[in-house]
């Protein structure tokens, strides 16, 4: 699940939407290797960040694109009716 998480993540560069689903993955993955004393901690945890970074860019950018398109609609083009 640690590689899912990661790959997740990554593939959050390209898609945009699964960089939440990998941070998530990463989350539930460290669980499980805590509780059972498996290996890939490191993995899980790159997951969790790079996804975690990626949904935080994403939502940085949507919200500067609803301010560009409130301040276009909000500005007056010079024409008159």
């Amino acid at each position: 699940m640690a590689i899912a998480a990661l790959v997740c993540s990554l593939a959050g560069i390209a898609t945009c939407i699964s960089a939440p689903v990998g941070a998530i993955l990463g989350h539930i993955a460290r669980k499980q290797i805590r509780e059972r004393g498996e290996g890939g901690d490191g993995l899980a945890l790159a997951g969790i960040i790079v996804g975690w970074i990626l949904t935080g860019l994403l939502v940085l950018v949507i919200a500067f694109y609803v301010v560009i398109i409130i301040l276009a609609i909000n500005s007056e083009s010079g024409t008159t009716y």
